[in-house]
């Protein structure tokens, strides 16, 4: 699959051609398919921050659209007709409590990037900071004609709840956390698929908390996946594949923000490539990393996660760097590159180190992204957190445990002298038949500042040494501003620049 550029936002009245496009390919005439440009001119003026869609490449290629309502007014025993007022949309109330949801679809050739998810999860999150109290939505059953004769429509939803049955609205619903709260009968007229029956569905509010905010607010908690990546024999780059996305997916349905990757953790397939020094056999590793980047872009986008590929052999002309890739859940990435390469990197492989020194936007702040050997580098990091760095990840690998009492100790110290957190992720087990690579040793960790906030270790969590496993940990960053401001001591903010300064050269400069 192609890598594509996914954007959730509100709909616009420019946005009209594209969304009826769009529903005429989904419902193919009959009774639903009623989106003329006139019905949605009327829903955008009652109600335009309620309007939400997801466009691939600039086009609009899905929609959920809802309205307020006073649910007192209409209780448990209603019709699609009655909530919409027969699309003229009257019945939408400021000053009501409940976000009902109207109707949500895909594009059918975009079907499969699990984009209705993120409609969901927006809609989620406007219900929130609307101070809202719950979605509710008739939710249709159009597999139900097909079991009308063997099943009550009673039965059928409860085959459905219990995966007995699939039904691709109501098990979607249920993937969601949403919960039915009841039959409805005679709901949406010439509905044939579902037999005009609903499920009245709701969704609550936990938070129910007041924010002028409504959808793509950065959030203050984060979830990070961190990959303690077992070194094993791997004979195709498929099965390479395979693995990154076992653990893409394990740590995505923990709804986690992040995933982060060991340094060089494709090296099993350099086995294949032993017949050939150590420099021709690291770049020729190098050739797999556009197919296995390419991936992460696609798995970023379907698992709904920003991903950080640890790193990977790329060569640029004849020249072999030692890079990585964040890989947004918008489809967007953008490569860094290890500055400080090891004297053994430089001896066996012939690598350079990268000139950029820079932060990466996300949906989740600015992140800074260094590569092993680079955190032992004081300088390097007070640079990236002068650029306003709240998360660093450090990808590594080391081959004994002296080599990863460096890279630990340096990242606690990162995480202390610049307000942030850190989090590290490496390798472990052994590759017996790829020469240079022979055994790694590693116990993932996040670590934080050291203060009233944060645990008295300044070790947030860590995972078990040299097994292999994920760790995930959820960050809130409001701890850091609050640190910032009231912390027992200001590192950064202290310090004195009167007497001396930190900047990065003009080669730097130009390179950014």
């Amino acid at each position: 699959m192609e890598s594509h550029h996914v954007e959730i936002r509100h709909l616009t009245f420019e946005d009209m051609s594209e969304l009826k496009s769009a529903s005429e390919r989904v419902y193919d005439g009959g009774a639903l398919s009623v989106w003329t440009s006139a019905i949605l001119h009327r829903l955008f003026t009652v109600f335009p921050e309620g309007q939400i869609c997801v466009c691939v490449d600039g086009k609009v290629v899905g929609c959920a659209l809802s309205l307020i309502i006073d649910y007192a007014k209409f209780g448990d025993e209603h019709t699609y007709e009655e909530i919409t007022a027969g699309y003229d949309f009257t019945t939408h109330d400021g000053e009501g409590d409940v976000l009902y949801g109207i109707e949500v679809f895909i594009h059918p050739e975009y079907r499969g990037l699990r984009l209705a998810r993120r409609l969901y999860d927006a809609r989620k999150e406007l219900c929130e900071n609307l101070n809202l109290r719950a979605i509710i939505a008739g939710g249709r059953m159009p597999k139900y004609a097909e079991n009308a004769k063997s099943m009550s429509a009673k039965t059928y939803i409860e085959k459905v709840k219990s995966k007995e049955l699939y039904d691709p609205v109501l098990s979607f619903q249920l993937a969601n956390d949403f919960h039915v709260r009841k039959l409805l009968v005679g709901y949406l007229s010439g509905d044939v698929a579902s037999k005009e029956y609903a499920t009245l569905i709701e969704w609550s509010n936990i938070f129910y908390t007041k924010s002028v905010k409504l959808i793509n607010a950065r959030r203050s908690d984060v979830r990070l996946g961190l990959v303690q990546w077992k070194m094993r024999p791997m004979k195709t780059l498929e099965e390479l594949i395979e693995q990154i996305e076992f653990y893409v997916d394990a740590v995505s349905d923990y709804k986690s923000d992040f995933v982060l990757f060991p340094e060089l953790f494709n090296a099993p397939l350099m086995a294949e490539f032993n017949h050939l020094s150590e420099r021709e056999a690291i770049r020729a590793l190098a050739g797999y990393t556009d197919q296995i980047r390419d991936k992460f872009c696609e798995f970023a986008i379907s698992y709904n996660i920003n991903i950080i590929t640890g790193s990977m052999p790329l060569l640029e002309g004849e020249e072999l760097f030692n890079s990585g890739f964040l890989c947004r859940r918008d489809g967007t990435f953008q490569r860094y590159d290890k500055i400080h390469v090891t004297p053994s990197e430089d001896r066996s492989w012939a690598m350079r180190g990268g000139d950029s020194i820079q932060v990466i936007d996300t949906d989740c702040g600015k992140v800074g992204v260094v590569v092993c050997y680079d955190v032992e580098f004081p300088e390097y990091i007070r640079l990236l957190a002068d650029q306003g760095m709240n998360i660093l990840f450090v990808p590594f690998l080391t081959d004994t445990q002296n080599g990863y009492t460096r890279v630990r100790h340096c990242a606690m110290a990162r995480a202390i002298e610049n307000e942030c957190y850190v989090a590290i992720a490496g390798g472990v087990g052994n590759l017996a038949k790829v020469n240079n690579m022979d055994i790694q040793y590693a116990q993932s960790a996040l670590f934080t500042p050291s203060d009233f906030q944060f645990p008295a270790t300044a070790i947030k969590a860590e995972a078990t040494p040299n097994s292999e496993m994920t760790l995930l940990v959820d960050v809130n960053l409001d701890l850091l501003k609050q640190l910032h401001s009231h912390g027992s001591v200001h590192t950064m903010r202290d310090r004195r620049k009167d007497l001396y300064t930190l900047e990065r050269t003009d080669k730097a400069k130009q390179k950014d």
